[in-house]
């Protein structure tokens, strides 16, 4: 019988640093169709994970299809409720109250894998970025219309992108676009969910760059998930790595490539491709 040991953790923050998101032993279990009324099957999508993150420091999430990754992206954004364990924001317990979560919505955003999904096909670029200030009451429309311009700029697109519906502009454009409409309520924390996985290659690299770029000016915090452990690598401080729910490493980025304990860390490095 093989003894299996708790995967190692980056050395700890100083004492006061509150992280902006913190999960304590959470899980979630998802009931099956199959199995009795009584006594459905289930699935532990997330299994005893504990990690936090903080304002300026990137933290990548790396599994296969089915790891439990997604579905940990989900608890950081508040849309995944847990089956036990605790989930808190800014050192507080979260609830899923109204006011708790718009609160929370101005903290945490989320970057979705497919731009040309997660955008609204039949709003102009302007009316995108505009509608999160719009939700959550910020400013006047003239201060958002400038907030708008000032986003676009911030991601590196031209102000003649603002009258533009997402099917007029290229798959890398798009990505920005949901880039800025994260950025638009000023966020601690942005969990990205693949972002560049339905990108060409030669795209990829221009949104983690500019990524990096957002991470260093804003001092923003970023949880960056992915199949590919190469292109984790590129942009994280720490990593864990999931398999079954679980968290079967963690470690500084660093460390994991030079000295990783897990025998699924090294076949995922072992099949990680050399380009981004």
């Amino acid at each position: 019988m093989t003894e299996t040991t708790a995967p190692r953790t980056p050395a700890a923050p100083t004492a006061g640093d509150v992280p902006t998101i913190e999960l304590r032993d959470v899980h979630v279990v998802h009931k099956l169709r199959t199995g009795s009324l009584l006594h459905p099957d289930t699935i532990r999508a997330v299994d005893g994970v504990s990690v936090s993150v903080r304002r300026g420091e990137v933290l990548g999430i790396v599994g296969e299809s089915g790891s439990g990754k997604s579905t940990l992206a989900r608890v950081m954004t508040g849309l995944q409720p847990v089956t036990s364990g605790t989930v808190r924001f800014d050192g507080r317990p979260f609830s899923r109250s109204r006011e708790r979560r718009r609160e929370l919505g101005r903290t945490v955003s989320v970057v979705f894998q497919d731009p040309a999904t997660a955008l609204n096909p039949r709003l102009p670029v302007r009316e995108t970025l505009m509608d999160p200030l719009r939700v959550h009451g910020v400013g006047t429309e003239k201060e958002r219309l400038a907030r708008v311009k000032d986003l676009l700029h911030l991601v590196g697109l031209p102000q003649s992108a603002l009258e533009v519906l997402p099917r007029q502009i290229s798959g890398g454009q798009r990505q920005r676009v949901a880039i800025a409409r994260a950025l638009a309520l000023e966020p601690q924390i942005i969990v990205a969910d693949e972002p560049t996985s339905a990108l060409d290659v030669s795209v990829r690299a221009q949104v983690l760059n500019l990524l990096m770029d957002l991470k260093r000016e804003l001092g923003l915090g970023l949880v960056f998930i992915s199949h590919d452990i190469s292109t984790v690598r590129f942009v994280s401080d720490s990593i864990i790595v999931m398999n079954h729910g679980k968290v079967v490493e963690h470690d500084t980025a660093e460390r994991i490539f030079t000295d990783a304990q897990d025998d699924y860390t090294r076949t995922l490095l072992a099949a990680a491709p050399s380009l981004l």
